[in-house]
């Protein structure tokens, strides 16, 4: 018996001690959540897609400089994984950013319940700021719809288009809308056109960069995209852009013009083409977005140095993408990021034009050797000389596999249920593909997938409030630091309206 009760007693001190080693970790977390300083009046939330900390060290070795995100004073790092998996999805990831809320693949706006739950953009609105959204892909894409939508699926489309036109939100800029007229019949809510329900709240609909470039404040709310829209509704791919098209930077600028105003604003901008390129394993089309990216948050930067005691920028990723390697086993030592530079155009852009113009004129009659001149010219890979002194040059083994690539793109295979055709295509156009890769290799970078990683993400800060984003922390914690700086409670927020969306 007197064992007995020593040994409850033991139990009862190691559990106390367990919890007690486990409390200041807590206690610490909490206690970093909390600004007790003066809100931020003007709040910038960046979002590089696919950005992880490979994709910003290859910018800067490729541009040798170092990003201006890099160089705020609080730098910390993130984890990004989603309620129901270790590698989150893009509409996860947001919903943790925007809100604070850990939720399920696919889910924008809500808890894995399906319960709504407030973002930090709707809290701002609410509190009586101005709230701006631009992305370099489709506005109505699972990361700038984190924002203002609550849908238990991405892919409605048609529901977030719909949220969108209630939102009441004063400035929405990049790309377009999916589905404005519910094709995909995916929503039991249809309310008629979106596009028309937009119009209808109030918003001026603007595609054309010189009636872009002269709105102001006196204008009202604005939706406003591109009007080349390359892909899936989404901007052109930096390196592909027309001296007509909308940059990022500029969409930035003209936000914040459209947006200032004495009760402060809250702005959130996606570099959503990061992403994208990363996905293809597109090395020079991320650098050049990261790069646009970038230069998006120097237009910030501007406008902090006017409001330094009043500003705060936030920059984070979402998610890694691509499982992008800052070596490669071909290089071994070696870096050779000139190697880059001579590509002209994206991926997308070669495989959309180039690719199918030559398919459409040859008709499978021609070679590959009769291809090499235009691979050369835009990329820059090269078929003769000295693989060893030049990274431009194709090796052999290499020739071998643009040569089986080109063979399937002229057959029009693009869809790989083998494992080993899929790890070396993906789902994309097999010469365009190989293309890439070989480039990317030769330069010393490696890539080891077509999807998204689990690895942690950098999130840097400067302005009000801060030194909050040093240290090592959870995406959700990015929202609940936010929240604090600008006012609110750190804390997720229920929205009153629960009436879910429905997919069929």
């Amino acid at each position: 018996m007197k064992f007995s009760n020593k040994l409850r007693v033991l139990m009862v001190l190691l559990v106390c001690a367990v919890i007690m080693a486990a409390m200041p970790a807590y206690a610490k977390s909490k206690k970093v959540r909390v600004y007790k300083g003066n809100p931020a009046k003007y709040v910038f939330l960046f979002i590089g897609d696919g950005m992880g900390m490979p994709q910003k060290g290859a910018t800067e070795a490729f541009t040798g400089e170092q990003l201006l995100m890099n160089t705020f004073p609080a730098q910390g790092m993130t984890t990004t994984y989603a309620a129901d998996r270790f590698i989150t999805g893009s509409a996860a990831s947001a919903t943790a950013l925007a809100s604070g809320q850990k939720t399920n693949i696919g889910m924008l706006g809500m808890a894995p319940n399906q319960k709504h739950v407030k973002s930090v953009a709707e809290m701002a609105k609410d509190d009586g700021k101005k709230v701006g959204i631009v992305s370099s892909v489709s506005i109505d894409h699972a990361t700038p719809a984190a924002f203002y939508a609550h849908v238990p699926t991405r892919g409605q489309y048609y529901d977030i288009d719909v949220a969108l036109s209630e939102s009441n939100f004063d400035f929405f800029g990049g790309g377009g809308l999916k589905d404005v007229a519910n094709k995909k019949k995916n929503s039991q809510n249809y309310k008629g056109n979106a596009l028309d329900l937009i119009k209808k709240a109030g918003y001026k609909v603007v595609t054309d960069k010189e009636e872009f470039m002269a709105l102001k404040p006196a204008d009202g709310k604005v939706i406003s995209w591109n009007s080349w829209l390359q892909d899936a509704k989404a901007m052109p791919y930096a390196m592909d852009m027309r001296p007509q098209d909308i940059t990022l930077p500029e969409f930035t600028a003209k936000a914040i013009e459209m947006l200032d105003n004495p009760e402060g604003f809250f702005l959130m901008v996606e570099g959503g083409k990061i992403d994208w390129a990363c996905h293809a394993n597109d090395a020079a089309a991320f650098i050049k977005n990261t790069i646009a990216f970038d230069d998006s948050i120097a237009k910030a930067v501007d406008f902090a140095k006017k409001h330094p005691k009043e500003t705060l920028i936030v920059v984070t990723g979402d998610h890694e993408c691509g499982g992008l390697t800052l070596g490669f086993a071909g290089t071994k030592y070696g870096s050779y990021y000139d190697a880059l530079k001579p590509q002209t155009i994206s991926f997308q852009q070669f495989s959309d034009q180039i690719v199918k113009l030559w398919k459409e004129e040859h008709k499978g009659k021609a070679s590959f050797e009769d291809f090499e001149p235009t691979i050369t010219h835009y990329f820059g890979l090269e078929f003769e000389g000295d693989a060893k002194k030049n990274p431009l040059v194709v090796k052999g083994y290499q020739l071998a596999m643009l040569k089986d690539a080109y063979d399937r793109t002229m057959k029009g295979e693009n869809e790989f249920k083998s494992p080993e055709l899929y790890n070396l295509y993906g789902g994309y156009d097999p010469l365009t593909v190989t293309i890439t890769h070989v480039l990317n290799n030769n330069a010393g970078l490696g890539w080891t997938s077509y999807k998204h990683t689990g690895v942690p993400v950098a999130t840097s800060a400067m302005g009000v409030g801060s030194s909050s984003f040093n240290g090592y922390y959870d995406n959700v914690d990015i929202a609940y630091k936010i929240m604090s700086i600008m006012g609110m409670t750190p804390k997720v927020h229920a929205s009153i309206d629960n009436a879910a969306f429905a997919a069929k």
